[in-house]
């Protein structure tokens, strides 16, 4: 099987399974308490301006990420698959939990196992492995800006109204477990 096949069947497993999300995982009236401040329609808004216009430009400018270089493409390829198991993986491990808007439920609570041990969001850095993976794989530095860069702003409004959200219901006990753990990126953010 070709690099390229491999990148595109992660690449449309990936947009599958964000539309599967949004279908499946959204929360309706009375399934929760909403509060998601349309931090979802800008998200995808968003994610599907930067990608189609990222992508774009990759393919109708020359390659400047380091010149081209043959090994970019396959690094893409693995942070594309890494990615893809680390948001798959934080979204199973909610569960029920897991909504595509930002939801509330009755009898949800603060998950702090597994790869929530390290960050608060880790379907987020899944999700910004993506971006980055997509952007390098135009291996294009005004690609990968373009693609990077609005999608990354906009997962910052969506975590800063997820987590508002959060703390108003689960106060002190969401409040200790942001102090120990980083948002994103073990260690570091």
């Amino acid at each position: 099987m070709s690099e390229s096949l491999v990148w595109q069947i992660l690449y449309w497993a990936w947009v599958a399974s964000e539309v599967a999300i949004l279908v499946v995982t959204r929360t309706r009236e009375g399934g929760g308490e909403i509060r998601d401040r349309s931090s979802l329609r800008v998200l995808w808004l968003v994610i599907v301006v930067s990608i189609t216009a990222g992508i774009w430009i990759g393919e109708t400018h020359r390659h400047t990420i380091f010149h081209g270089a043959w090994w970019v493409r396959p690094v893409s390829l693995g942070m594309i698959a890494v990615a893809l198991a680390v948001r798959w993986t934080a979204v199973l491990t909610l569960g029920r939990s897991f909504s595509a808007n930002v939801a509330i439920h009755a009898t949800q609570t603060v998950h702090k196992t597994g790869l929530f041990r390290f960050v608060r969001h880790p379907s987020y850095s899944g999700l910004l492995l993506v971006f980055a993976a997509i952007g390098l794989h135009t291996r294009n530095w005004l690609s990968l800006a373009v693609i990077v860069i609005p999608t990354t702003a906009a997962l910052m409004y969506r975590i800063h109204v997820e987590e508002a959200a959060l703390r108003e219901a689960f106060g002190d006990e969401y409040e200790a477990y942001s102090r120990r753990t980083k948002r994103l990126i073990p260690g570091v953010y």
